[in-house]
């Protein structure tokens, strides 16, 4: 026979699967658009000032997309070759061999892959300006004109997705390759024996998953919950795995025994077919929930640092311009201030909300009200606390208050953690508070520290050095004061920019060390680059997932429609009417199809201090603005999901019904 027969009846067999064939292709189609685009944006030739930080962020979203695509194309075909192989069970009956259903299969694969990776470059190719104009409006860069085809772009997308579907086209050969004929032809109808209760798996589940809720629920240092995160994550999907895996069954059992609840038409079909069906199903219900609980946390997330994105520049910038040295010394704080008159009288502007003091910073270890120092810093973790120690004088004239203190008394500001007695125990030094004080003039600078501080006001500065004498456990260790000067400006981005520089330059001849000149203009840009490419990157990853989510339905759907079809239409002959039919479907699915949405609500519940952590760390503190993102994406990604249901059931009834 001519490789022509085969190429059509390749094509014929494709047109008459399209019910399962359409949504494969189409989404094959999607996943190399967004694979190109995102290759195409990060080799573009102009993506901003600081395009290195933003194509780090590009290329990291480039390996997570491909990946994603690679394992749910293969993913997606177990589907569709299970539901063919009674098709070349038929062929090979009928004496076409083995071989000749590997060349149809072949010319059905490079059918397949031609459309969705030539399909999906040029649709990529003509949607790579507008993604590209996206881009640039999330950044806010000024738009540049011309068009470009990265070559880089366009080979890495075609050899990805040529190598996949390379790979899908050896699994299906070998697996009609080891299947005799007739298990081919009775492979759509062979069920599965009634899975036995599996405690152990069951229990390692629920451990599991208590243990990854244990970890979200107790860090507290955010840059440890950094480091545990994906821990908890790897233990949340294990648990939620074994936990429908093995606590399904147990619960369908559970009803089972119910004869009240069992006993009527639509509960026993619905419970009896999932009992035996469950360990597939779980299956595809775990990952349903692991795919809706990144939708959620990756929309949420990138939202509210995108929005919130004023609130972050703020916290990590309280004035438009600062200056901070770990070790100025008197006079050269007053040659700093005399720069900075210089420069803003030169340049015509007033610096306005000055914040100006001196102070001892010391990192700690905190247990109560004990403050010491602990040089193994790997044992730290939640305990870790931020001092910011200074005199009464230095308060005042930054308060513009007149407090007073006598020796061993102390005014105390707490920024992140808690003081529960009236006195501080500096590792041995005793310090009564005398009052706890409700505002602090400086907290907005000291709030970016991802660890407890606290501001505590001594008298003198002899109490600081003993304070440095105390927790340096009595060792002669130098103090250095640390200074911060910071101020507003009443004038456009280029003038801030360039006062910014100059005062860098300036500022380097008096302390060439251990100091820095920033500024909110300056950073703007990597801010925007940064945050800007993460909504971008959830933009496209959000896609990918709700993708997946979709079709793991839909073919879950289909796949049990067909195996439950032969069930419904001898249970409709025996006199079960088709609105008994259409209840039980609709009993069915809402069973399980709400499950995973329910079980991704609950994962975030617990994984969302965690998460308010890590925002942290990328400057977020806002927690009610991430609140409202998380309960918006919640609602709309809820609706999207009864729009699926509605779809997927009416597709499973016209399946089973006739």
């Amino acid at each position: 026979m001519s490789s022509l027969f085969y190429i059509k009846l390749a094509a014929t067999n494709i047109r008459k699967n399209s019910r399962t064939y359409l949504p494969y292709i189409l989404s094959g189609i999607g996943m190399v658009i967004m694979f190109y685009n995102l290759n195409f944006v990060s080799n573009a030739r102009d993506i901003g000032s600081d395009s290195t930080s933003l194509r780090a962020i590009l290329k990291m979203g480039v390996v997570v997309v491909g990946i994603f695509s690679v394992t749910f194309l293969l993913y997606t075909n177990s589907f569709l070759i299970k539901r063919r192989k009674k098709e070349f069970g038929l062929f090979n009956i009928l004496g076409m061999e083995k071989k000749h259903i590997a060349k149809i299969m072949l010319f059905e694969t490079l059918i397949i892959s031609f459309i969705c990776i030539s399909a999906g470059i040029l649709a990529g190719i003509i949607l790579s300006k507008l993604t590209l104009l996206l881009l640039y409006k999330l950044i806010s860069y000024k738009v540049s004109f011309g068009f470009e085809v990265p070559p880089v772009a366009v080979l890495a997308t075609i050899a990805l997705f040529g190598l996949t579907y390379f790979a899908i086209l050896l699994y299906n050969v070998f697996q009609v390759h080891l299947s005799k004929p007739i298990e081919l032809l009775r492979s759509g109808n062979v069920g599965e024996k009634e899975p036995k209760t599996k405690w152990l798996m069951a229990l390692l589940g629920g451990t599991s998953l208590a243990t990854g809720y244990y970890i979200a629920l107790t860090v507290e240092a955010p840059l440890r919950a950094l480091n545990l995160f994906f821990i908890a994550v790897i233990l949340v999907i294990i648990g939620t795995n074994f936990l429908y895996k093995a606590g399904s069954i147990a619960v369908l059992k559970i009803l089972r025994k119910n004869k009240r609840y069992y006993y009527k038409p639509n509960h026993f079909i619905s419970v009896s077919g999932m009992i035996y069906r469950m360990k597939r199903n779980a299956e595809g219900l775990a990952n349903i929930c692991i795919l809706s609980t990144m939708v959620i946390v990756m929309v949420s997330t990138t939202v509210s640092l995108y929005i919130g994105f004023e609130d972050i520049i703020r916290t990590r910038y309280p004035r438009n311009i600062v200056i901070s040295s770990g070790s100025a010394s008197d006079s050269q704080v007053e040659e700093i201030e005399r720069v900075i008159r210089e420069q803003t009288a030169g340049l015509n502007v007033e610096a306005k909300n000055i914040i100006s003091y001196r102070c001892a910073a010391f990192v700690v270890r905190q247990e109560g009200e004990h403050f010491s120092f602990d040089s193994s810093w790997t044992k730290m973790d939640d305990y870790i606390a931020l001092l910011t120690v200074m005199d009464i004088n230095e308060y005042n004239s930054l308060m513009d208050s007149s407090e007073s203190l006598a020796l061993g008394q102390a005014l105390v500001y707490t920024i992140k953690g808690k003081l529960t007695t009236d006195e501080l125990d500096l590792n041995g030094y005793k310090l009564k508070i005398k009052r706890q004080l409700d505002s602090f003039s400086a907290e907005s600078t000291i709030e970016s520290y991802l660890s407890r501080s606290y501001v505590i006001v001594v008298d003198n500065d002899k109490t600081i050095e003993a304070i440095n004498k105390a927790l340096s456990d009595g060792k002669e260790e130098k103090l250095e004061l640390e200074y911060y000067y910071g101020f507003d400006l009443d004038a456009d981005k280029e003038t801030q920019m360039s006062l910014t520089y100059t005062l860098n330059e300036e500022i380097r001849k008096l302390i060439p060390h251990n100091y820095y000149v920033d500024g909110v203009a300056v950073s703007r840009e990597f801010f925007y680059a940064v945050y800007g490419g993460l909504f971008y990157l959830g933009i496209f990853l959000g896609l990918l997932f709700i993708m997946e989510t979709v079709l793991i339905i839909y073919y879950k759907q289909i796949t049990e429609g067909y195996d439950d079809k032969e069930r419904y239409e001898i249970m409709q002959k025996v006199g079960m009417s088709r609105s008994e039919v259409k209840k039980t479907v609709k009993d069915q699915v809402l069973t399980v199809f709400f499950l995973p949405l329910v079980t991704a609500v609950v994962h975030l519940a617990f994984a969302f201090k965690v998460i308010t952590k890590l925002l942290a760390v990328l400057n977020l503190t806002n927690v009610g603005l991430f609140a409202a993102c998380t309960a918006v994406t919640i609602i709309i990604f809820a609706l999207f999901y009864i729009i699926v249901y509605t779809v997927a059931a009416r597709s499973y009834y016209k399946i089973v019904s006739f």
